[in-house]
């Protein structure tokens, strides 16, 4: 049999959209023209067909989505710069010999990376717990051979080919890409692909007139301005909405249909999305790290050179001093960073994970949602739940009136038992939600008119209680379409309309009832009706949404609420929930700002309504270039492209596989108080990463400073290779503390950033007070041996003890800053300087000493010590007390 002529591409793969203002739609081939290229027909492929089929197309299953291995795990890591730079000093150092600077500085590198490693592993083992498959199996209708007629049967829904014809019911999981040959009342769950809340119409023809509102929603005149009147995001465009296509990757909500499959495998649009696009660029934590790392590993890779050379031309030293400077630069170079950065980050992820359900799927995000000012979410699902509730019900005079509430639920109740609907709508199953179950009972159901999008309205006929002979005629739906036949004056109507407008103004969704007796047996006339009120009807709201919000404008983060509703809508949302509006931009008005001027709106503008994926991608990068950092909560195909946008995306677990993949979060639920949790263990974590950076790089910077001025004073190197080297590796054992540390509740109520320039300031000041006082010891060192030059090893021990004891000042005076030490406990970060200043005090005078060349210190050297110490403590809280006052703090 020959294989045919090959497959046309129905459904071109998705991709993730730049800003295009008017994005066009991809034509779609008529009925005729897909069964012709696909060689097939209605009454499905033939056994041997399908068989072939397979061969050619491959088993209709996802890509597989692999997780990197350990090795590729790791060679990331050492991509790390200070990694690199500590590789190359301690290759250095074995090329001269210095194998105990070689090996402490390789251990480092090994411990880095494989903390770093271990952590990413554990995120990705997690969230590949979180993939499930799309379906199981499909009933397809095959034949036997050519004259056979056509059978139904289930098979796996990995040997689904193009052309095979499926049948699809309430509850089914879309097997593949299709388009559809008959359908009754179809309705499609599609939110994965394009974030819909509710069901989205299909028809197998350009139009499927079965009298009932497909999508199975009740929203007749709750949205007088032609926005959509069911209150949810229905952004989404192009091909997703066309009624005869459906995809894999969506649902059946209600009806059933026949339909052909045009792409299976790889070839479909959900397999299309979870491709990705190319590498998404650095995070605020990845600039910021970088941007202070380059400019270290700049001064570290001078630093051998310089000393170097400092060296022979004033001590005429050769490259013996070598040993020396690389130690030198090992001291520098803060080789702790990449530890104590990936500790940080796996303890606020392990954390979240344990105790809130979050996953974190790449560590710098935890960094970048704590330094996160602008959250950007939508409505649906978010802010509100998907499902409308009553808001008040009033009569013609504006009057509330539960008359009205219950003509309109006897309505809804009758409209489901006799128009044989699988479930109320939304609108319905809230007005029987609020409704007696003994007053539905009164009445008994007649006929009833399910609701037509064309007259916009749904009639039921009850019989009257007490009234033989004689029904009642309940009318509900759009304001507009129910004035129209009403019995009122002109005057009158004019005065109902602007009611009900006035209502929508406000972003509720109006319902309007009007009734009439009519005689039994009688056909229903929909005219001459009795107008008899409204009832209004609001978004649910989120339990806990008012309260997470208010959590995180007290930790500084501003809410921006992205949506495809009517703006109406959203600002009443808003209000509910006490976000504060600063201004309101649609779609339209947004296609005509230039970049520029959307940049300088958007930090003023907190609801944008009528958004497109496009939409909402420009919006954050707008934000992003006004300087804020970004996170992104999004669930479905079409949040993809901002999510990725974003220095942080979020998702929840049930989101769109693709989606929960580009995340960088992924939540339990689409829940604020989880964001908060996050925001806050983010915070921690950064603040614990900055004060590790503030006290490492300005004690590192003094200790150098002094050092290289001692070595170009003394006849004698000022201290040894190896001392250097055991002093960094107890300043590195006690810096670990801060992974654990605590910082002040202050420190969370506002972003984490990483400033370079700030950063560095802090680093040159202080460092040279640090340079000043290791000076003075010098002089002491000078005064109390009666000539540094008198005993090298009782120098090295003077200032091997004097270079530990000020570290252990400077991390807990500067971890306290201003704050002090009233009304806080002691922390990991003050009993582990306490455990370096006692290293340093003993280990001159202990057994290890001697092999460090290292020997005990007469008693009158820690009296001046003590008093050099003393002023170095109070130098540095009046330079911290006065940055504090001029600056905000970097963390």
């Amino acid at each position: 049999m020959s294989a045919g002529p090959p497959l046309p591409q129905l459904t071109p793969p998705l991709r993730a959209p730049e800003f295009t203002p008017t994005p066009t739609l991809t034509p779609v081939p008529t009925l005729l023209e897909v069964l012709r290229g696909l060689d097939a027909g209605p009454r499905g492929l033939t056994e041997g067909q399908a068989e072939e089929r397979l061969g050619r197309f491959g088993e209709n299953r996802m890509p597989d989505t692999r997780d990197p291995s350990w090795a590729r795990l790791l060679a990331r890591s050492a991509r790390d710069p200070f990694t690199a730079v500590l590789l190359c000093l301690g290759l250095v150092s074995a090329a001269v010999y210095a194998w105990g600077t070689a090996s402490v500085i390789l251990l480092l590198v090994a411990v880095s990376c494989v903390l770093r490693a271990s952590g990413e592993h554990r995120a990705d083992r997690s969230t590949a717990g979180l993939r499930r498959l799309v379906a199981t199996t499909v009933t397809v209708q095959r034949r036997a051979d050519e004259d056979t007629a056509p059978a139904t049967r289930e098979i796996p829904v990995e040997e689904l080919v193009p052309g095979d014809v499926v049948r699809l019911g309430p509850g089914d999981l879309v097997p593949a890409d299709v388009r559809l040959l008959r359908s009754t009342g179809l309705t499609v769950h599609q939110a994965a692909l394009t974030g819909e809340s509710a069901p989205v119409p299909k028809s197998a023809g350009e139009s499927d007139a079965t009298g009932t509102d497909p999508a199975g929603t009740d929203t007749a005149g709750t949205d007088p301005a032609g926005t959509d009147p069911a209150g949810t995001d229905t952004a989404g465009t192009g091909v997703f909405q066309q009624p005869h296509l459906c995809f894999q990757g969506t649902s059946v909500a209600s009806g059933s249909a026949t339909a052909v499959v045009t792409a299976t495998g790889a070839d479909t649009r959900f397999a299309a999305a979870h491709r990705r696009t190319g590498k998404p660029p650095a995070t605020s934590f990845e600039r910021s790290v970088q941007g202070v790392s380059w400019i270290l590993i700049r001064f570290a890779l001078l630093t051998p050179p310089l000393v170097l050379m400092a060296n022979a031309a004033l001590r005429g030293r050769g490259l013996e001093t070598l040993p020396f400077a690389v130690a030198v630069a090992v001291g520098l170079t803060p080789e702790m960073l990449p530890v104590l950065v990936t500790t940080c980050l796996a303890r606020g992820a392990t954390l979240l994970a344990r105790t809130h359900d979050v996953i974190v799927r790449r560590l710098p995000a935890l960094h970048d949602i704590g330094a996160m000012d602008v959250l950007c979410v939508d409505k649906t699902g978010t802010l509100t739940q998907d499902r409308p509730v009553v808001d008040r019900a009033v009569n013609a005079e504006g009057r509330d009136d539960p008359e009205v509430l219950r003509w309109a639920a006897a309505a809804a109740w009758w409209s489901l038992q006799l128009a044989d609907l699988p479930a109320p709508d939304a609108l319905d199953e809230a007005l029987l939600t609020t409704a007696d179950e003994d007053a539905l009972m009164a009445y008994d159901g007649v006929t009833a008119l399910p609701f037509d999008p064309a007259r916009r309205l749904a009639t039921v006929v009850v019989r009257t209680p007490g009234r033989l002979g004689t029904h009642t005629l309940i009318t509900k739906g759009a304001a507009e379409a129910v004035l129209e036949r009403c019995s009122l004056p002109d005057a009158e109507r004019a005065r109902l309309r602007a009611l009900a407008a006035a209502q929508a103004a406000d972003g509720l969704r109006v319902l309007a009832l009007a009734t009439a007796e009519r005689p039994a047996g009688t056909r229903p006339h929909e005219r001459g009706l009795t107008f008899r009120g409204l009832v209004t009807l609001r978004d649910d709201l989120v339990p806990t949404a008012a309260e997470a919000l208010a959590g995180l404008a007290e930790r500084g983060v501003t809410v921006k609420v992205l949506t495809g509703d009517h703006p109406g809508t959203a600002v009443r949302t808003c209000r509910d929930l006490g976000i504060p509006v600063a201004g309101v931009l649609t779609a339209d008005r947004l296609d005509t700002l230039t970049d520029p001027e959307l940049t300088a709106l958007v930090s003023r503008t907190t609801v944008f309504a009528r958004c497109t994926p496009e939409h909402k991608t420009r919006i954050t990068r707008a934000l992003q270039t006004g300087g804020h950092t970004v996170g992104f909560l999004g669930d479905g195909v079409n949040d993809l492209p901002a999510l990725r946008t974003a220095d942080v995306g979020l998702a929840p677990r049930d989101a769109a596989g693709v989606t929960r993949d580009n995340a960088d979060l992924v939540l339990a639920g689409k829940d604020l108080t989880a964001i908060g949790h996050a925001v806050a263990a983010g915070r921690h974590a950064g603040g614990n990463i900055a004060s590790y950076l503030r006290i490492t790089l300005s004690s590192n910077l003094g200790n150098v400073i002094a050092m290289l001025s001692a070595g170009l004073l003394l006849p004698f190197l000022p201290m040894l290779p190896a001392q250097v080297l055991v002093q960094d590796l107890c300043f590195d054992a006690a810096q670990l503390a801060f992974a654990y540390d605590r910082p002040a509740p202050s420190a969370l109520r506002r972003p984490t950033v990483l400033e370079p320039r700030a950063l560095l300031r802090f680093i040159v000041g202080f460092g040279a007070l640090n340079a000043v006082a290791d000076l003075a010891t010098f002089g002491v060192l000078a005064f109390a041996l009666r000539g540094p030059g008198d005993d090298e090893a009782l120098f090295h021990s003077g200032w091997f003890t004097e270079n530990l004891l000020t570290q252990a000042v400077v991390m807990v005076l500067l971890s306290l800053g201003a704050r002090g030490t009233s009304g806080r406990r002691p922390g990991p970060v003050t009993w582990s300087a306490a455990a370096l200043a006692a290293t340093g005090l003993f280990l001159p005078m202990s057994a290890l000493g001697a092999p460090l060349g290292l020997s005990p210190l007469p008693g009158v050297y820690y009296g001046l010590l003590a008093a050099v110490l003393t002023l170095y403590a109070a130098g540095l809280m009046t330079a911290r007390a006065r940055q504090e006052r001029r600056t905000p703090p970097v963390a």
